[in-house]
């Protein structure tokens, strides 16, 4: 299965996230080949046909169902396994379910598919993109959270919304935890190297309130999950940008949450900032000039998900 000369994605997980991540690789012709995996081999069977027979009608991707094994040869391997979100809960409440199950299967896919690319995507997941680091052999630059990659998005919507132009030209970032002690450094944020405050006045926009804006960027999954039971689709596109980076070497700079050497003074801890994404994974990491309150924020996140850890068994 699979051409030596195409692009293999492996998908482990086939919900609402993995067949919404599957379903994204197809319509943009992201990949050639795309596998699913799941522990209900039916449903990975039935997702994956659901999609081939509707491949006639854009770029041809070869889409199957398999096992672990068949992650050899992958370029990336897509990480959606675990327990998702239910109302009312926390990113961290799913944390030791899901770790066991990280810890079970990772170091079998890992052992098949060495050199791959690990996008993670499973909730919690700085502490899942963590524990893959620590339950497997792969480098640091291999394994890659989507992290705040996503609440980067929906912060730029959001001030795009108010000053009224494309998400595209608005230069803002959320950093930390994908969580509740995320943050956004404003002291960075620009619209054409205007700092926003000040495009504001220019404009004649109103203010942004700061308190409001973070609020509703760390709220922004659970009224989604509120509202129809579960969140798939933004996630699904800002993963498909990712392994899009990695597979065409765009060393485009996406927040992603990586494993900290030291940068901020935060170590062996996973958590977002800037970095640029090409056919290595992680190929440079980008530290920006903070504020020391932005920082003292930063190093808050780290401290938050260093509790968790400390609680977890690994």
């Amino acid at each position: 299965m699979g051409d030596k000369n195409g692009t293999k994605i492996t998908i482990l997980g086939a919900g609402n996230v993995g067949a919404s991540v599957a379903y994204t690789f197809a319509v943009a012709g992201t990949c050639s080949d795309v596998v699913l995996v799941d522990i209900n081999k039916a449903k990975a069977k039935g997702e994956a046909m659901d999609i081939r027979q509707g491949v006639s009608f854009g770029h041809n991707v070869e889409i199957y169902d398999g096992t672990y094994e068949d992650a050899a040869g992958s370029d990336i391997v897509v990480v959606t396994l675990g327990l998702a979100r239910k109302p009312g809960q926390t990113r961290l409440d799913l944390a030791q379910t899901n770790v066991n199950i990280i810890k079970e299967v990772m170091p079998q896919v890992a052992r098949y598919a060495p050199d791959a690319i690990y996008v993670v995507v499973s909730n919690p997941v700085d502490i899942l993109t963590y524990t893959i680091l620590k339950c497997t052999d792969l480098k640091p630059n291999q394994v890659i959270g989507s992290g705040t990659a996503l609440d980067t998005s929906r912060l730029r919507s959001i001030i795009a919304d108010h000053v009224g132009l494309s998400p595209n030209s608005i230069h803002a970032y959320v950093f930390g935890e994908h969580g509740d002690s995320s943050f956004i450094p404003w002291s960075i944020m620009n619209i054409a190297g205007v700092p926003v405050d000040e495009y504001c006045a220019d404009q004649e926009h109103a203010d942004l309130d700061e308190e409001e804006i973070i609020d509703e960027v760390r709220k922004a999954g659970a009224e989604v999950i509120k509202r129809k039971g579960a969140t798939f689709y933004a996630i699904a596109m800002s993963v498909n940008k990712i392994c899009d980076s990695i597979l065409r070497d765009s060393n485009n700079i996406i927040t992603v949450s990586t494993m900290m050497n030291g940068r901020y003074g935060i170590s062996d801890i996973c958590l977002s900032l800037p970095a640029v994404i090409g056919s290595n994974g992680i190929e440079r990491e980008v530290s920006p000039k903070l504020t020391d309150e932005e920082v003292a924020k930063l190093q808050a996140s780290a401290q938050a998900l260093r509790s968790v850890i400390d609680q977890l068994e690994f």
